[in-house]
């Protein structure tokens, strides 16, 4: 379709979630008229108040966010990672799958409809790419600096602390204070200091993890500072673990910018001189037209809305990152009491691994994580596995890893039916390089007084990451189902994609800042631009 369409905004964003709102904060500073739709529905369950060793045991309202009132924590037995089956988080991930018409084989694909989208239950793992990680982006990594500065500004980053990490991470300059670690990882780190050489020689570098938490309060947005009080899995009451709704409540008010939850796009269209939306909201269907639309959907929804867009049904690569977990026993701390504990990364890991492969992991306490989330994979039946780890949990941490997401082999493809199939895999080598992280772990761990335990290093099955990029990646030269240097899909004008899909390369450390930082980036570019037009 050809002509003059009317607009009723200057720029409309499909999700509220972290890329959706960096991309609104320049639109709206620049006076353009900006909307954000997502598909959310539903209200979360509050999460508890207190500290969760004391909540767990007293508070005889502990059913509703321990279990849920359907049953939801039992229910979701089958469910990948703790967080889908936690009833406070329910809202998070409900009907993702079957609203973006999704099929797929050998993969968990998973994504948010929730206003926030998965910032609400995410494990606030933040970094910035280097110079060599973003070589296949096709910009200046200069041009990234601003934007990354501007983000970890506004959403606070804790972790300002030098140590083997700081360059892999290259947060220190915006950070504030780090968040106390529990005596476990405290005496891992202790450590580490005495064997840091011999360990730094065979690959293996251990530091703070960075992480998007407040230490500080921060007064313009009333969240409070991290208390550790440990229910970090079931949400923060103090809302000191950043998630996008707490910028979607300091866009809201401002002049400009408007909001209109619970509308699911179906289809988006660029049409002569603008970009129309089609989806269906509480009120019915209905169609919003803006002179640019920005795609913040999440990987697998924008993929899907960018290939109907184009009417690009041949088969896509996109990154995901193969992952695996594990568990460590610190014998000298056995009979050790709970004690109350941050319940997100504490400690990071870097672990190199053949020719220029790195992988990247973190540590977590087990205080804030049910018995029953151990039970599931130990070998002596759930009745013997409770008893065990009982007086096993306080003195045990637990880590994950992640490999680069080059090292994944998935495909989408929109077939006649508009449905975004998905397959699943990872390339030959994972196998061989997993074994050898498994083995390089024990002979690290064992240095810093841990042991890893038998048969708990899982391969996750491919997606289970949930770091899912690179599907319509920036090229200096796009070519149809690719994206240019701001993010515009190759095929069509008017349309931007800005959330993971864009990204040219997922490595394997945590990426949801740099989506952020690239959000912000082309938004910053296409305000700039449009107000150059109008005036």
């Amino acid at each position: 379709m050809t002509g003059t369409q009317p607009v009723d905004f200057d720029v409309i964003i499909v999700g509220s979630g972290p890329a959706g709102v960096s991309a609104a904060f320049p639109l709206v500073d620049a006076g353009l008229r900006v909307l954000m739709v997502d598909g959310g529905h539903g209200a979360r369950l509050v999460p508890p108040t207190g500290q969760y060793l004391n909540v767990r045991n007293q508070d005889i309202g502990n059913y509703d966010w321990m279990i849920g009132q359907n049953f939801h924590a039992l229910s979701q037995a089958d469910a990948v990672s703790p967080k889908l089956r936690v009833p406070t988080h329910a809202a998070v991930f409900e009907g993702f799958v079957s609203a973006n018409r999704i099929v797929a084989d050998n993969f968990v694909a998973v994504g948010s409809l929730a206003p926030g989208g998965l910032s609400n239950a995410w494990g606030c793992g933040v970094a910035r790419m280097t110079d060599k990680e973003l070589a296949s982006f096709p910009l200046k990594p200069s041009e990234m600096y601003t934007s990354y500065a501007a983000v970890a500004k506004r959403i606070g980053v804790s972790g300002g602390y030098c140590d083997d990490l700081s360059d892999f991470f290259g947060l220190d300059e915006w950070s504030h204070g780090t968040v106390p670690i529990d005596n476990l990882q405290n005496s891992m780190l202790m450590r580490y200091t005495r064997s840091r050489s011999a360990l730094m020689q065979s690959g293996f570098q251990l530091g703070r993890a960075r992480v998007a938490v407040l230490t500080t309060p921060q007064t313009q947005t009333d969240r409070q500072a991290c208390n550790l009080c440990g229910t970090c899995l079931w949400g923060c009451e103090r809302r000191a673990l950043y998630s996008a709704t707490d910028d979607l409540q300091r866009l809201h008010g401002r002049q400009g910018f408007f909001y209109r939850p619970g509308f699911l796009v179906e289809q988006v269209e660029s049409q002569g001189n603008s970009v129309a939306i089609s989806g269906v909201g509480t009120d019915g269907a209905g169609v919003l037209r803006a002179r640019r639309v920005l795609l913040a959907a999440g990987t697998l929804a924008s993929t899907r809305l960018a290939l109907q867009a184009i009417n690009h049904r041949k088969l896509v690569a996109m990154q995901s990152c193969p992952t695996a977990a594990f568990m460590l026993w610190l014998p000298r701390h056995l009979g050790r009491r709970h004690e109350p504990a941050f319940g997100l990364g504490q400690l990071s890991f870097t672990l190199d691994l053949g020719a220029d492969i790195q992988a990247f992991g973190s540590l977590f306490n087990t205080t804030g994580i049910p018995v029953s989330e151990f039970a599931r994979h130990v070998p002596l039946g759930k009745r013997y596995g409770v008893d065990l780890l009982a007086s096993l949990l306080t003195s045990c941490v637990v880590g994950n890893l992640f490999l680069p997401g080059s090292l994944s082999n998935v495909s989408l493809q929109l077939d006649e039916d508009d449905q975004l199939l998905i397959w699943g895999g990872y390339s030959a080598e994972v196998e061989m390089l997993m074994k050898e992280a498994r083995h390089k772990l024990r002979n690290s761990f064992i240095k810093l007084g841990a042991l890893l335990m038998p048969i708990s290093f899982k391969v996750g099955r491919p997606g289970t990451d949930i770091h899912y990029a690179a599907s319509l990646p920036m090229s200096a030269k796009p070519v149809l189902g690719q994206t240019d240097q701001f993010g515009e899909l190759m095929g069509t004008a008017g349309i931007h994609v800005v959330d993971g899909a864009s990204l040219s390369y997922l490595p394997a450390k945590s990426h949801t800042l740099t989506i952020m930082a690239n959000a912000e980036r082309i938004a910053t570019h296409v305000a700039t631009n449009m107000v150059l037009i109008d005036n």
